[in-house]
């Protein structure tokens, strides 16, 4: 008699989504749908590069899924944990036995003025096709400005620059917060090199975009005839909306093997997940890691097992500074930053290598379930205890 199969729905179809789906196929009687909203894989690590045109920032789902795994092309617009299903967008609903939520992050909404009306988004890739269109249309003289001077902030400015646009990079701050001195002096020198104007300190905050200007906190006027929004990541509410405990920002809240607290069946893994409310930080390097593990917590259950904790470290930063130029900040593996870091050529062709070895981690995973591995001993216990969060199996 055949073995009824484990149906397993894996939500958002981003590195943490895809890894997760490929490695569940270590078990063969595990049915497995992955649901997303795009019918192509979005490289997000590369969407500066498409306002470019260096790069088209996808690829297509049947390079990166293994065999087996149902690609269903729609929204989820609520999760009904007691029912086991989830609801879709373009109707109907789909039953599961285990949920992966996967969902990934989106740019923070922008509650400054004007900005959701004047400035472009990047963190999407309607946005980035949206902001090449613009891009292209102003004239090669014309002022552009980039607000945010996280990772994303830093990429397309120094993209744009080494195209010989006027940028202004708008820190509202500190450039590069999770930066080392030294590596912002780097980022800095190599900004300056390209042409940007960098406007940081005190008053560096954007409060007000207007069609053709950006006013900031101590009064300044920067003309901008292109504004680029990159500061901060928001998460989408499908969680809270199905009832769902989450952290503050709308992540849902799991156990440290990635379990929803409210529900044995739901695990979650990448940017919308808050293992005991001390989320890693936001990044592909974080992501694929916790997909592997999310996937290994359901394996377990299935198969009745203790499900592990989760164990993963880092490794630094990688921030390209244009095609020919990039840093690598270096970490300890609880991702305090070390004063090293690596600039120049070296460190864009590691930043590109890098690049690519998230899809090629996605695709050998495919044809090999449980063939990736990942840095661990991140000293996570003793970043929970240090943060006082009480630390749940």
């Amino acid at each position: 008699m055949t073995e009824q199969k484990t149906r397993v729905i894996v939500i958002g179809g981003g590195y943490a989504g895809v890894l997760a789906a490929n490695h569940l196929r270590l078990n063969e009687n595990v049915d497995i749908t992955l649901v997303n909203p795009r019918p192509k894989f979005v490289e997000r690590i590369r969407l500066h590069q498409l306002v470019t045109g260096t790069d088209d920032a996808v690829v297509d789902y049947s390079e990166i899924l293994g065999k087996g795994i149902e690609l269903v092309v729609d929204s989820v617009t609520r999760i009904d944990a007691p029912q086991r299903r989830i609801e879709l967008s373009g109707g109907g609903a789909l039953g599961y036995d285990y949920l992966i939520y996967a969902i990934g992050s989106h740019g923070a909404v922008p509650v400054v003025p004007g900005a959701a009306e004047y400035a472009y988004p990047i963190s999407e890739l309607e946005h980035a096709r949206q902001l090449k269109a613009a891009y292209h249309a102003a004239g090669d003289d014309a002022p552009i400005t980039v607000i945010g001077a996280g990772p994303t902030g830093l990429e397309v400015a120094a993209e744009f620059a080494e195209e010989g646009r006027r940028v202004t990079l708008v820190c509202g701050g500190v450039l590069g917060p999770y930066l080392h001195a030294r590596g912002r002096r780097a980022a800095a020198k190599r900004l300056t090199r390209l042409g940007v104007t960098i406007v940081d300190g005190p008053g560096s905050t954007a409060t007000e975009v207007l069609p053709a200007s950006v006013i900031l906190a101590d009064g300044r006027t920067i003309a901008s005839a292109v504004t680029i929004w990159t500061a901060g990541f928001g998460v989408p509410d499908l969680a809270t909306s199905s009832g769902l405990s989450t952290d503050a920002a709308g992540r849902l809240l799991t156990d440290e093997t990635l379990t929803s607290v409210d529900d044995p069946r739901i695990i979650a893994a990448g940017d919308a997940a808050a293992p005991s409310n001390l989320p890693l930080r936001m990044s592909c390097q974080a992501a694929i890691p916790l997909g592997a593990q999310a996937a290994n917590t359901v394996l377990s259950r299935i198969a009745g097992t203790e499900p592990k904790r989760l164990n993963q470290a880092f490794t630094g930063q990688c921030i390209s500074l244009g095609r020919k130029g990039g840093l690598v900040q270096l970490a300890h593996l609880d991702d305090t930053v070390m004063p090293l870091h690596i600039g120049g050529r070296t460190a864009a062709t590691i930043k590109e290598a890098v690049c690519k070895g998230t899809v090629s981690f996605l695709q050998r995973e495919a044809r090999k379930p449980g063939s990736y591995f990942w840095l661990k001993g991140g000293k996570r216990q003793q970043q929970l205890e240090s943060a006082g969060q009480p630390v749940r199996p």
